[in-house]
């Protein structure tokens, strides 16, 4: 699974794009900070078992805020956002918003799946697959798999009651975890590493720009 640095630098490097003119070192931290945070739910998964990557890894963290920004900002008369930070900070929430989602929430769905829709609906769905053309099947998509017309067991999984991701932190459910490996990882596989490496000096450059 993605680490909490890879998200972090996948954040940052999407808010280098999108907070354009209201970049400055704040605004990208409070981006990148927010992303990180989402792992928290790490530790809640210690005291209630099963809640790593459903607590905080779930569309209603990126839904529900993104609704009270849109109430706030089109249709109170007066937006208590803008009133107090201005469209500086319109443009770090929604940036915020749009790196948990895109950086964190779904990035993480795709690989080894999350529980999107908990605590509505308790199911980890699972998004890993691929996307690709061949000249006997044409455009194919493993994403999301069907069984007789249902969602298949490889895309729909588990529940927080049999499901458990293992981490550094948390690496057994209800097992012993002496001699247990415990590992932190940063940097899983090449391209996480390239994508982290990019992030942080895009994230740097922009904040040695900024301060000229």
């Amino acid at each position: 699974m993605p680490s909490t640095v890879v998200h972090v630098a996948f954040a940052g490097l999407l808010g280098v794009a999108l907070l354009g003119a209201k970049f400055d070192t704040r605004a990208i931290l409070i981006v990148m900070g927010c992303s990180a945070l989402l792992d928290l739910d790490t530790l809640i998964g210690i005291v209630v078992p099963g809640t790593h990557r459903a607590a905080l890894h779930n569309v209603w963290i990126v839904i529900i805020p993104a609704v009270g920004l849109l109430w706030d900002g089109r249709i109170r008369s007066e937006s208590i956002v803008r009133e107090r930070w201005g469209t500086y900070g319109r443009r770090i929430a929604w940036t915020t918003l749009a790196a948990l989602f895109f950086t964190h929430v779904s990035f993480d769905a795709f690989f080894n799946g999350v529980n999107l829709f908990w605590p509505v609906h308790d199911r980890f769905y699972d998004l890993s697959g691929t996307l690709l053309v061949t000249d006997q099947r044409g455009l194919v998509q493993t994403f999301v798999e069907l069984d007789t017309g249902v969602i298949a067991e490889s895309t729909a999984r588990g529940t927080t009651e049999n499901t458990h991701y293992r981490t550094g932190f948390d690496p057994t459910r209800d097992e012993p975890t002496t001699g247990v490996e415990r590992i932190f990882p940063i940097a899983a596989t090449g391209e996480r590493f390239v994508l982290t490496a990019t992030g942080f000096t895009a994230v740097i450059v922009r904040v040695l720009e900024d301060r000229r």
